[in-house]
Protein backbone atom coordinates (compact mmCIF):
# COMPACT_ATOMS: atom_id res chain seq x y z
CA UNK A 1 0.00 0.00 0.00
CA UNK A 2 1.22 3.27 -0.45
CA UNK A 3 1.56 6.45 1.07
CA UNK A 4 -1.51 7.92 -0.56
CA UNK A 5 -3.68 4.74 0.31
CA UNK A 6 -2.44 4.49 3.52
CA UNK A 7 -3.62 8.60 4.18
CA UNK A 8 -6.94 7.87 2.70
CA UNK A 9 -7.59 5.57 5.33
CA UNK A 10 -7.72 7.91 7.94
CA UNK A 11 -8.74 11.36 6.03
CA UNK A 12 -11.62 10.37 4.58
CA UNK A 13 -11.62 13.94 2.62
CA UNK A 14 -8.57 13.19 0.85
CA UNK A 15 -8.64 13.19 -2.99
CA UNK A 16 -8.72 9.67 -4.28
CA UNK A 17 -8.94 7.94 -7.35
CA UNK A 18 -12.05 6.32 -8.30
CA UNK A 19 -13.67 4.31 -11.42
CA UNK A 20 -17.24 4.48 -12.56
CA UNK A 21 -19.23 2.92 -15.12
CA UNK A 22 -21.62 3.92 -17.70
CA UNK A 23 -23.42 1.07 -19.01
CA UNK A 24 -25.17 1.91 -22.46
CA UNK A 25 -28.14 -0.03 -23.91
CA UNK A 26 -30.22 0.69 -26.89
CA UNK A 27 -28.07 3.34 -28.04
CA UNK A 28 -29.73 2.70 -31.96
CA UNK A 29 -32.74 3.19 -30.68
CA UNK A 30 -34.04 4.96 -27.44
CA UNK A 31 -30.75 4.85 -25.07
CA UNK A 32 -30.98 3.58 -21.42
CA UNK A 33 -27.93 3.62 -19.35
CA UNK A 34 -27.88 1.69 -15.82
CA UNK A 35 -27.85 3.86 -12.79
CA UNK A 36 -29.26 3.39 -8.74
CA UNK A 37 -29.92 5.23 -5.74
CA UNK A 38 -27.31 6.16 -2.89
CA UNK A 39 -28.26 5.20 0.87
CA UNK A 40 -29.94 8.53 2.62
CA UNK A 41 -27.32 7.78 5.27
CA UNK A 42 -24.58 7.82 2.84
CA UNK A 43 -21.66 10.63 3.51
CA UNK A 44 -21.02 10.59 -0.12
CA UNK A 45 -24.01 11.94 -1.88
CA UNK A 46 -27.22 10.53 -0.07
CA UNK A 47 -30.02 9.41 -1.84
CA UNK A 48 -28.74 10.64 -5.46
CA UNK A 49 -29.28 8.40 -8.03
CA UNK A 50 -25.59 7.50 -9.93
CA UNK A 51 -23.64 5.13 -11.99
CA UNK A 52 -22.36 2.20 -10.15
CA UNK A 53 -19.01 2.80 -9.16
CA UNK A 54 -16.45 3.75 -6.42
CA UNK A 55 -13.32 4.19 -5.21
CA UNK A 56 -9.87 2.21 -6.69
CA UNK A 57 -8.69 -0.32 -4.15
CA UNK A 58 -4.69 -0.83 -3.77
CA UNK A 59 -5.54 -4.77 -4.95
CA UNK A 60 -6.91 -3.60 -7.99
CA UNK A 61 -3.61 -2.95 -9.50
CA UNK A 62 -2.68 -6.68 -9.30
CA UNK A 63 -5.43 -7.67 -11.48
CA UNK A 64 -4.40 -8.50 -14.76
CA UNK A 65 -6.93 -7.72 -18.04
CA UNK A 66 -7.85 -9.40 -20.64
CA UNK A 67 -6.57 -6.73 -23.18
CA UNK A 68 -4.91 -3.55 -22.40
CA UNK A 69 -7.37 -0.22 -21.71
CA UNK A 70 -8.16 0.96 -25.28
CA UNK A 71 -7.31 4.99 -23.74
CA UNK A 72 -4.03 4.12 -21.63
CA UNK A 73 -2.79 7.69 -22.89
CA UNK A 74 -5.49 9.88 -21.95
CA UNK A 75 -5.58 7.61 -18.27
CA UNK A 76 -2.24 8.34 -17.70
CA UNK A 77 -2.45 12.09 -18.29
CA UNK A 78 -1.92 13.83 -14.97
CA UNK A 79 -2.59 10.94 -12.80
CA UNK A 80 0.02 8.32 -10.93
CA UNK A 81 -2.56 5.82 -10.94
CA UNK A 82 -1.50 2.73 -13.59
CA UNK A 83 -4.66 2.69 -16.11
CA UNK A 84 -5.00 -0.82 -15.70
CA UNK A 85 -6.00 -0.63 -12.22
CA UNK A 86 -8.65 1.79 -13.07
CA UNK A 87 -10.24 -0.67 -15.49
CA UNK A 88 -9.81 -3.28 -12.92
CA UNK A 89 -11.78 -1.27 -10.19
CA UNK A 90 -14.52 -0.11 -12.80
CA UNK A 91 -15.15 -3.61 -13.68
CA UNK A 92 -14.90 -4.76 -9.55
CA UNK A 93 -17.18 -2.22 -8.76
CA UNK A 94 -19.77 -3.32 -11.35
CA UNK A 95 -19.54 -6.76 -10.23
CA UNK A 96 -20.38 -5.43 -6.85
CA UNK A 97 -23.06 -3.06 -7.03
CA UNK A 98 -25.07 -4.11 -9.49
CA UNK A 99 -23.86 -8.17 -9.91
CA UNK A 100 -23.63 -7.91 -13.69
CA UNK A 101 -20.64 -9.46 -15.51
CA UNK A 102 -18.20 -7.39 -17.62
CA UNK A 103 -15.09 -8.64 -18.86
CA UNK A 104 -13.76 -11.42 -20.93
CA UNK A 105 -12.92 -15.46 -20.21
CA UNK A 106 -9.61 -16.01 -19.41
CA UNK A 107 -8.02 -19.34 -18.18
CA UNK A 108 -5.61 -16.70 -15.71
CA UNK A 109 -8.84 -15.87 -13.57
CA UNK A 110 -8.73 -19.02 -11.69
CA UNK A 111 -5.15 -19.47 -11.86
CA UNK A 112 -4.12 -16.73 -9.37
CA UNK A 113 -4.58 -15.83 -6.05
CA UNK A 114 -7.92 -13.90 -5.54
CA UNK A 115 -7.29 -10.52 -3.15
CA UNK A 116 -9.97 -9.80 -1.26
CA UNK A 117 -13.01 -8.26 -2.82
CA UNK A 118 -12.27 -10.16 -6.61
CA UNK A 119 -12.79 -13.70 -5.28
CA UNK A 120 -16.57 -13.89 -6.24
CA UNK A 121 -15.42 -11.94 -10.02
CA UNK A 122 -12.51 -14.00 -10.33
CA UNK A 123 -14.12 -17.57 -9.98
CA UNK A 124 -16.74 -16.73 -12.99
CA UNK A 125 -13.17 -17.37 -15.11
CA UNK A 126 -13.11 -13.76 -16.40
CA UNK A 127 -10.80 -10.98 -16.36
CA UNK A 128 -11.60 -7.58 -16.92
CA UNK A 129 -11.15 -5.84 -20.82
CA UNK A 130 -9.50 -2.63 -21.12
CA UNK A 131 -10.62 -3.01 -25.17
CA UNK A 132 -14.11 -2.53 -24.67
CA UNK A 133 -14.35 -0.01 -22.15
CA UNK A 134 -14.09 3.89 -23.47
CA UNK A 135 -12.74 6.59 -21.43
CA UNK A 136 -15.44 9.44 -21.84
CA UNK A 137 -14.91 11.74 -18.75
CA UNK A 138 -12.83 12.34 -15.80
CA UNK A 139 -14.10 14.73 -12.82
CA UNK A 140 -12.26 15.62 -9.53
CA UNK A 141 -14.70 16.18 -6.21
CA UNK A 142 -14.09 19.89 -5.23
CA UNK A 143 -12.81 20.93 -1.54
CA UNK A 144 -14.38 21.06 1.37
CA UNK A 145 -16.62 17.90 1.14
CA UNK A 146 -16.77 14.81 3.05
CA UNK A 147 -15.50 12.53 0.37
CA UNK A 148 -13.55 13.59 -2.74
CA UNK A 149 -12.65 11.50 -5.67
CA UNK A 150 -10.76 12.01 -8.79
CA UNK A 151 -13.44 9.67 -10.77
CA UNK A 152 -12.95 8.36 -14.03
CA UNK A 153 -15.78 7.51 -16.26
CA UNK A 154 -16.16 4.50 -18.57
CA UNK A 155 -18.65 3.61 -21.23
CA UNK A 156 -19.40 0.00 -21.91
CA UNK A 157 -21.73 -1.56 -24.17
CA UNK A 158 -24.69 -3.82 -22.63
CA UNK A 159 -24.50 -6.15 -25.46
CA UNK A 160 -20.77 -6.75 -23.86
CA UNK A 161 -21.86 -8.26 -20.58
CA UNK A 162 -21.69 -11.77 -19.65
CA UNK A 163 -25.09 -12.22 -18.28
CA UNK A 164 -28.61 -11.42 -18.36
CA UNK A 165 -28.50 -6.89 -18.19
CA UNK A 166 -31.82 -7.15 -16.38
CA UNK A 167 -30.73 -9.54 -13.59
CA UNK A 168 -29.74 -7.44 -10.26
CA UNK A 169 -29.73 -10.98 -7.89
CA UNK A 170 -26.12 -11.09 -7.31
CA UNK A 171 -25.44 -7.51 -6.31
CA UNK A 172 -24.69 -6.04 -3.28
CA UNK A 173 -26.20 -3.37 -0.76
CA UNK A 174 -24.78 -0.05 -1.99
CA UNK A 175 -27.34 0.76 -4.66
CA UNK A 176 -30.85 0.24 -4.51
CA UNK A 177 -33.15 0.73 -7.18
CA UNK A 178 -31.10 -0.24 -10.11
CA UNK A 179 -33.16 0.67 -13.35
CA UNK A 180 -32.13 1.14 -16.55
CA UNK A 181 -33.19 5.20 -17.26
CA UNK A 182 -33.60 6.76 -20.61
CA UNK A 183 -31.82 9.77 -21.39
CA UNK A 184 -34.50 11.54 -22.65
CA UNK A 185 -36.15 10.74 -19.29
CA UNK A 186 -33.14 11.24 -16.92
CA UNK A 187 -34.06 14.51 -15.94
CA UNK A 188 -36.69 13.49 -13.43
CA UNK A 189 -34.18 11.80 -11.40
CA UNK A 190 -32.50 13.21 -8.21
CA UNK A 191 -28.90 12.83 -9.61
CA UNK A 192 -25.73 15.12 -8.37
CA UNK A 193 -24.53 17.95 -10.81
CA UNK A 194 -21.40 16.28 -12.37
CA UNK A 195 -23.43 13.17 -12.89
CA UNK A 196 -26.13 15.64 -15.26
CA UNK A 197 -22.58 17.06 -16.96
CA UNK A 198 -21.90 13.80 -17.66
CA UNK A 199 -25.35 12.27 -19.13
CA UNK A 200 -25.31 15.99 -21.46
CA UNK A 201 -22.24 15.04 -22.55
CA UNK A 202 -22.84 11.05 -23.44
CA UNK A 203 -25.93 13.26 -25.10
CA UNK A 204 -23.54 14.71 -27.38
CA UNK A 205 -21.70 12.27 -28.25
CA UNK A 206 -24.32 9.91 -29.44
CA UNK A 207 -25.35 12.82 -31.60
CA UNK A 208 -22.18 13.22 -33.15
CA UNK A 209 -21.91 17.17 -31.56
CA UNK A 210 -19.34 16.45 -29.14
CA UNK A 211 -16.00 17.80 -29.29
CA UNK A 212 -12.68 15.64 -29.32
CA UNK A 213 -11.38 14.41 -26.19
CA UNK A 214 -12.31 13.78 -22.66
CA UNK A 215 -13.77 16.14 -20.97
CA UNK A 216 -11.89 16.87 -17.64
CA UNK A 217 -13.29 19.01 -14.36
CA UNK A 218 -10.69 19.40 -12.32
CA UNK A 219 -11.12 20.65 -8.90
CA UNK A 220 -8.35 19.49 -7.34
CA UNK A 221 -8.13 23.31 -5.13
CA UNK A 222 -10.29 26.03 -5.62
CA UNK A 223 -9.65 26.94 -8.49
CA UNK A 224 -11.97 25.04 -10.51
CA UNK A 225 -10.56 24.10 -14.33
CA UNK A 226 -11.97 22.25 -17.54
CA UNK A 227 -9.91 21.03 -20.18
CA UNK A 228 -9.82 17.89 -22.48
CA UNK A 229 -7.68 15.00 -22.13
Amino acid sequence: MGQADARVLTDKSALRDAATVIVLRDAATRPRVLMGQRGKGAAFMPSKFVFPGGAVDAVDATIPLASPPAAAKALSAQSARPPEALVAAATRELWEETGLLLGAPDPRATQIEAPRGWRGYLGTGHLPDGGGARFVFRAITPPGRPRRFDARFFLVAADDLRCDPDDFSRAEDELSHLQWVHLDDARRFDMPFITEVVLAELTAQLSGAAHPGVPFFDNRDNVSRFSRL
